[in-house]
């Protein structure tokens, strides 16, 4: 190998894929840093339900992905020592970002019980 290819001592191997869940566990996707699907599992009883449901539920954990490994990628920078400003530039988000958009996202497509009766 030569020297402009060796590997950095001093930096941790950053993950090539993230994975994240649906909040039941039904759906489950592995992402790249991007946020492109590797991997989708999904539960069995959820292919029954309305597909573009389905697959906007799919297209928005692969976000979510995306954004976590972005938080994940900030962290390891400003560890190496990358300003403030810098950080800034790089349109990483922050957690505080991550958080509010996924709290926005979660009342956004909540989805409504299939049926309002329950037992008396």
């Amino acid at each position: 190998m030569s020297e402009g290819n060796a590997p950095m001592d001093s930096a941790p191997d950053f993950p090539t894929e993230f994975t994240l869940s649906s909040r039941t566990g039904a759906i489950v996707v592995t992402t790249t840093e991007a946020g492109l699907p590797r991997a989708i599992s999904v539960d069995r009883a959820r292919l029954r339900e309305d597909p573009e449901l389905l697959a906007a539920e799919i297209l928005r954990l692969c976000h979510q992905s995306a954004a976590r490994a972005g938080i994940e990628r900030r962290a390891q920078l400003q560890a190496a020592g990358l300003s403030s400003e810098l950080l800034a530039l790089t349109g990483l988000p922050t957690a505080e970002d991550v958080t509010r958009q996924e709290y926005v996202e979660e009342q956004e497509y909540e989805t409504e019980p299939e049926s309002w009766l329950r037992p008396i």
